[in-house]
């Protein structure tokens, strides 16, 4: 499984730089071919909240991110709401090209280890070329690193890992609204009992609705299709707001999903809204320019 979903990342890496190439070559023709207008800044940033939204890093440029949830705020005021307790998660996306970014994390719940890949197949544009909606291929890994529960057994590396991939469908409607559509498949190496799914479908709705210009509303939901998971298990839902300041993007929200990664946040999920099983939480972003064209 491990050596196919190797080949798989090593193909999705050939498609990327295929179709980089072709734009280039695109981009040789003459002027008409080149009156288009690519449309930007459909979300602040390159999350929804704890999604991968269908914006990207710029070429040459760093994304330092720190993501934070506290813990719940059921817990009631012995923990204060939860203010006692946090996880987090730290970040660094670069663009490769303004098509491609790679990322890396790791996270202190599970001590978890992520990276990704991250590809604009399709851009939104207006002007001759008209393109009604922007296309992102994202795959990435995960790596857990507790100690084994049981260290006298035989373990695995591979034990260890996970895998996602998904497909991002986005249009910025307008200046002040953004929606995209977002399958997802995860797969887990190891599951805990033999009743359990090692693949799971989901599928993410993501949207920005721009309230200013630097203050914007977010949501963020992931659909688990029927029968995948435990009964415990719950969808992840996230509502929250955008603030811009500068270099800086902060995003404050309110969430049932304390994790930070894909495989773990639609996987492993068990907080329900309807039970004040919500965390408070914010991610801030500050960009550094390393190169330019």
């Amino acid at each position: 499984m491990i050596k196919k979903l190797s080949l798989a990342v090593l193909a999705f890496s050939f498609i990327a730089i295929s179709v980089h190439a072709q734009d280039d070559l695109l981009s040789m023709l003459g002027d008409e071919e080149q009156e288009v207008e690519r449309v930007t800044n459909a979300f602040k940033s390159n999350r929804v909240i704890g999604s991968h939204s269908m914006e990207h890093v710029a070429a040459g440029v760093l994304d330092f991110r720190i993501m934070h949830r506290f813990g719940s705020l059921e817990t009631g005021l012995y923990e204060i709401f939860g203010l006692d307790q946090a996880t987090i998660r730290l970040g660094f996306d670069y663009g490769i090209t303004d098509r491609l970014t790679a990322g890396v994390g790791r996270s202190s719940l599970n001590k978890e280890f992520d990276g990704f890949l991250k590809y604009r197949l399709l851009w939104q544009s207006e002007g001759k070329k008209k393109i009604p909606l922007s296309i992102i291929l994202v795959s990435g890994m995960t790596m857990n690193t507790l100690k084994w529960s049981d260290p006298d057994r035989k373990n695995y590396f591979s034990s260890r890992l996970g895998y996602y991939h998904q497909i991002i469908f986005g249009r910025k409607f307008s200046e002040a609204f953004t929606f995209q559509l977002s399958p997802v498949l995860v797969h887990r190496n190891l599951v805990e009992k033999n009743s359990d799914k090692h693949d799971i479908l989901a599928v993410e709705l993501g949207t920005r609705l721009k309230l200013s210009k630097r203050i914007a509303i977010t949501a963020d939901y992931f659909y688990v299709l029927p029968d995948q998971l435990r009964d415990e298990n719950t969808n992840p839902l996230s509502l929250g707001f955008d603030i811009e300041t500068g270099g800086h993007v902060f995003q404050l929200h309110f969430t049932n999903a304390p994790a930070m990664n894909e495989r773990a946040f639609i996987a492993d999920n068990t907080g329900s809204w309807s039970k004040g099983d919500i965390h408070f939480g914010f991610n801030i972003s500050r960009v550094f320019t390393l190169s330019s064209k």
